[in-house]
């Protein structure tokens, strides 16, 4: 059995669908992001870092409870543990943490900063909206261009494809088209229509569809977010 600490941001149902796709048991501990949860004591006792999400793995590699922090070396781990959406290859192996470096280095860290100045930040700045909307964007043009040859990211479906998406999905929130990008969409949707991704984003439900934008749940979950910035309640210390 596995107890996900987590919360609904795109970082958090990379793993929850992961554990979807690979039909791992888990029990779901909620972490309240707003009222300061990942930065109280009981927490950063599994996370020194203060993010979600974390794992622990109760039948962890000595028998006993195993702690996994950051997102990335959760799926990692959890590929390794099952043998599964992750080549035990050299160069499938590679391949895959390519690109799954690539959702950690620059996909997940550009949309963060998109998002706390398009939405978040009290005071717009265009000069940083238009800095992390346009590496958003190009970063988008990556992808699109690799998947206009490849069904997957690397090779098959992986923990790269689930990292990736898991963040384009949101590409509204963070104020960044992809209509113009036909093989990035093809490829969004194809994940969308996978079940154990449709059980994974509910693992736990956002308070607002990120894929979508301007209702009145949308403005208050900005509105919860930005107190968050103000206040340095959830301030980064590293991507997780």
């Amino acid at each position: 059995m596995i107890t996900l600490h987590t919360a609904a941001t795109p970082n958090g149902h990379k793993v929850s669908i992961a554990l979807e796709e690979l039909g791992l048991p888990y029990t779901l501990k909620v972490i309240d992001l707003a009222a300061g949860e990942q930065k109280q004591p009981p927490f950063l006792a599994l996370n020194p870092n203060g993010r979600i999400p974390v794992i622990v793995d109760h039948d962890g590699p000595d028998g006993g409870d195993f702690t996994v922090f950051e997102s990335g070396a959760i799926l990692v781990y959890l590929a390794e543990k099952t043998g599964r959406l992750m080549p035990t290859d050299a160069r499938g192996r590679s391949l895959v943490l390519q690109w799954l470096m690539f959702q950690m280095g620059g996909i997940g860290p550009m949309m963060g900063q998109a998002n706390v100045f398009f939405r978040y930040f009290p005071e717009k700045i265009p000069a940083a909206i238009d800095r992390y909307q346009g590496e958003t964007r190009r970063l988008f043009g990556v992808l699109d261009g690799h998947l206009a040859q490849h069904e997957w990211l690397a090779g098959d479906y992986s923990i790269a494809d689930i990292a990736n998406w898991a963040w384009v999905r949101t590409h509204r929130w963070s104020g960044v088209d992809i209509d113009d990008l036909p093989h990035l969409r093809r490829w969004r949707d194809a994940i969308r229509a996978r079940p154990a991704a449709q059980r994974g984003i509910e693992m736990p439900p956002s308070k607002v569809d990120l894929t979508r934008d301007g209702d009145e749940a949308a403005k208050r979950f900005a509105e919860e977010a930005r107190r968050m910035v103000e206040t340095g309640a959830n301030r980064p210390k590293g991507n997780a």
